[in-house]
C-alpha cells in the first residue's frame, strides 16, 4: 500500500476486504497495475467492480494479481506460469528481454514490501 502509484489498486483491495489478507505474513508476489493501467479499462468497469454486489468478482480479479511466495525478477523470468492466490495461473513470457504476465508488460521489478515483492504491470490482468 505504501509503494506509491497504486491508489486505484488499494481502493480495489479495500473494497474486496482483502487488506488484512494481503498485509498478512506472506510472502507474496504482487503484479500490481498502476493507476494508469486501471484507467485503460473500459469506461465504467472499475466503478461497476467497486459496487458491493460485484465484490466476489473484484476479489477474484484482485487475488489473480497475487502469487504466493516471494518471486524476484530473476526467478520469475524462468517460469512459464505461476499459480495465483485466486486459483488460476498467469502466463509468463519473456521476449526480446521484455517480461509479460498474461497480456500485461512488466514495467518495473523487485519493489520490496514488508511481506514480499511487487512487480509493476501496465495493464489489469483478468482471470480466464
Amino acid at each position: 500500500m505504501s509503494a506509491g502509484n497504486f491508489k486505484t489498486r488499494v481502493t480495489a483491495v479495500k473494497a474486496a476486504d482483502l487488506v488484512e489478507t494481503l498485509k498478512g505474513e506472506g510472502p507474496f508476489t504482487v503484479f500490481a497495475p498502476t493507476d494508469e493501467a486501471f484507467a485503460k479499462l473500459p469506461e465504467g468497469t472499475l466503478e461497476s467492480l467497486l459496487k458491493p454486489e460485484n465484490k466476489e468478482k473484484l476479489v477474484s480479479i484482485s487475488t489473480y494479481h497475487v502469487v504466493p511466495g516471494k518471486g524476484m525478477a530473476k526467478d520469475v523470468v524462468k517460469l512459464k506460469m505461476a499459480k495465483t492466490v485466486q486459483g488460476s495461473s498467469v502466463k509468463i513470457t519473456v521476449k526480446d528481454g521484455k517480461v509479460m504476465v498474461d497480456d500485461a508488460n512488466v514495467v518495473k521489478t523487485d519493489i520490496g514490501a514488508s511481506n514480499g515483492v511487487i512487480h509493476v504491470i501496465d495493464s489489469v490482468i483478468l482471470p480466464k
